[in-house]
């Protein structure tokens, strides 16, 4: 049987770039424009057609080495992450990239069906065959999702920090002046940057005052207000006055409910009133 084995193993190798050229094609058949799923497709091809021959290849080498059944998982791992890796930073879509499963199935078996048919395959062969191309084909869309999922969770998380960062935005209105116009809900985590880049750019832009204007912020709770009271403390330690201005109706209304003390702080009812007591206007 291992001669069988490795006479399999020793076709597909061969066969490795008709094999790919036959996925390929069928692979794009009944779509219009490759261009959709892939940009600048047609000078990527090349590439994408060594990808599969390479894939292929590994299932020739698992036959060729079947008693060293590690050695072609780990083989099958490296292409998965590593072409998971490539195909997320292409652009395709994982339900797209996925799509080409059945085929590399449907004609890896069909080069087999057509060597048993010239050369007798013994049925205790094709059981063996399957035993080890199948799951090593399960494998290796395990590692690409997961490395493609991993990849696609990373992109994520950083346009959601950039996002919050850009949510703190400190803006310079003139000399040692700037404005933080708070919008949206404050949760933990924006709570924590904003203490980390108001104090920041606190700093970067030499302030003696900051505007913080909440006309934005639709609630706050005893979290939102513990931070925007530390957020105040921690500026007056490096020399710079806080005004609060725009709270809403319902915002002081939820605020006196939480027994909030606000007289320790320089409260305004409008931006343009907290410039006026800045006398920016006439610097400007």
């Amino acid at each position: 049987m291992t001669n069988e084995l490795q006479a399999i193993g020793s076709m597909i190798l061969e066969k490795k770039h008709v094999i790919a050229e036959e996925v390929h094609k069928d692979r794009l058949t009944g779509v219009a424009r490759p261009d959709a799923i892939l940009r600048n497709f047609e000078e990527l091809e090349p590439k994408i057609l060594e990808i599969r021959a390479e894939f292929i290849s590994l299932f020739g080498n698992a036959l060729i080495n079947h008693q060293d059944k590690q050695k072609a998982l780990n083989e099958i791992e490296e292409w998965g992450r590593k072409n998971g890796d490539y195909i997320f930073h292409l652009g395709v879509a994982l339900d797209e990239a996925l799509k080409d499963t059945s085929f590399y199935r449907q004609y890896i078996w069909k080069a087999i069906k057509d060597t048993s048919k010239e050369t007798a395959v013994s049925a205790e062969a094709i059981f063996e065959i399957v035993d080890i191309i199948d799951p090593l084909l399960d494998k290796a869309v395990y590692y690409f999702s997961l490395t493609y999922v991993d990849n696609f969770q990373r992109s994520l998380e950083n346009a959601h920090t950039a996002f919050l960062e850009l949510s703190v935005p400190v803006v310079p209105l003139g000399p040692e002046i700037g404005i933080l116009p708070l919008i949206g809900n404050i949760d933990t985590e924006r709570a924590r940057l904003l203490m980390e880049e108001t104090l920041k750019h606190a700093e970067k832009l030499k302030l003696s005052h900051l505007v913080i204007d909440l006309s934005g912020v639709l609630t706050v709770d005893t979290m939102v207000a513990d931070q925007l009271f530390k957020v105040i403390d921690a500026l007056a330690l490096i020399g710079v006055k806080t005004i609060i201005t725009g709270i809403r109706p319902e915002v002081s209304h939820t605020m006196v409910s939480l027994g909030v003390n606000l007289n320790h702080l320089t409260v305004k009812g409008t931006l343009h009133q907290a410039l006026k007591e800045l006398k920016f206007f006439s610097v400007c």
